[in-house]
């Protein structure tokens, strides 16, 4: 296995993880945003009240990108797989 391959399947990896990270953490934080912008301004101090509007997000965002994000792990790991005889030779 070459350097050049290694960088690139790690490269490869790195993306695909914070490219679907993202997409399920980024909904819930505006939410929390949102929640904690409506708190300072009601002076509303209670600390559970932001975490079921952010929990109902981040599952409804779950529910649908669910496609999107198998695809993408199916793509990367059938790219993993072409690669095997780079890799190996």
């Amino acid at each position: 296995m070459t350097p050049e391959a290694f960088v690139e399947i790690f490269r490869e990896a790195l993306q695909v993880i914070v490219m679907l990270v993202a997409a399920i953490i980024v909904p819930g934080l505006l939410i929390g945003l949102v929640v904690a912008v409506f708190q300072a301004a009601t002076s509303i101090n209670e600390q559970t009240l932001s975490f079921l509007p952010r929990l109902l997000v981040t599952l409804t965002t779950m529910m649908i990108i669910g496609h999107w994000v198998v695809q993408v792990l199916m793509d990367f790991f059938f790219n993993l797989v072409d690669m095997i005889p780079q890799v190996i030779g």
